[in-house]
This record gives C-alpha cells, structure tokens and sequence, in this order.
C-alpha cells in the first residue's frame, strides 16, 4: 500500500502485552509504504529486551521515566527527553531503571508483525500483571530470525 496520511489519538490502534510491558502500534509498515514503524512503549522497571540486533535502524526517545541503553558494550542513561539511534545491524538494548514510556522508531518498517506473533492482544491499555507469564526467550529469539534480527540469551 503507498504511503497515506495517518492519524492515531491515544488508545487508537493494536496494543500487545509484550515481554512483560505494553506496546501500542502508532504506525505500521503498511500504513507508512514500508517505510518505517512507529510503536509506544510502556515497560516497567528492570524489564525490555536482551541484547539484540535489528535488521534496520532503531531509535528510541523517552517520554518518561529513565532508561540504560546498551550499544555495543557501552551504556549511556537518559531520562525524559533523551534520544538514542542505533544504526543498522547494531547490538544493542535498553534497560528501564524505573518504569518507563518510549516512541520507539524502527526503519525499515514490519516489526509491528514481531511484536504481534510473540506478544498478545492487549484486553487492557496498561501494562500486563506483574505475574503474567512472559515467553521463553529461546522462542522469542526463533521467532525474532524469521523477521532478520539477532538476540543474545542470557546466562
């Protein structure tokens, strides 16, 4: 589908339950021409992804809370207004130091469709109990090389 104008108010969209945190879909790869994905995430203290490697660019601007982000072997904190890039095929992850809400902009677009096949629908716009059980990493990572990235496990 080409590109086409896109307006999205707060609650509008898919919203997924997601490695414990709440990920709202703002934009998806269809409705952009491919171009990028736009996602909001809400993600509680001491939650987010391991290690990882997406197969475009992400970039990450915190609009609450504090987070660590990790690239390759450094780390730099940013709070509330804080923007962090990393260029293709770059390790890299983020680390929420309290709870944290972030736009989160990957390019080329399409990872909206990872989110969705290891996350669930989200029956509330809130972030999942704190005993909802998360996937196993070892299936998210099977699950992330079909869509071009890489993760690394931890110990």
């Amino acid at each position: 589908m080409a590109e086409q104008a896109l307006a999205r108010n707060p609650g509008e969209g898919r919203a997924y339950w997601v490695l414990g945190g709440l990920y709202e879909v703002k934009a998806t790869s269809e409705e952009t021409g491919g171009l990028m994905t736009v996602m909001e995430m809400t993600i509680p203290a001491g939650m987010g992804p391991p290690p990882h490697i997406c197969p475009g660019t992400e970039t990450i601007y915190v609009l609450e809370g504090r987070v660590r982000f990790h690239v390759e072997g450094g780390k730099i904190d940013g709070g509330r207004g804080s923007f962090f890039h990393a260029p293709e095929r770059t390790w890299e992850n983020f680390e929420p130091l309290t709870d944290a809400r972030l736009l989160v902009i990957y390019t080329p677009g399409g990872m909206e469709r990872f989110f969705a096949e290891i996350g669930e629908p989200a029956p509330v716009r809130e972030v999942p109990p704190g005993d909802h059980p998360l996937p196993a990493l070892r299936w998210v990572t099977s699950i992330g090389h079909r869509y071009g990235m890489e993760m690394r496990l931890p110990d």
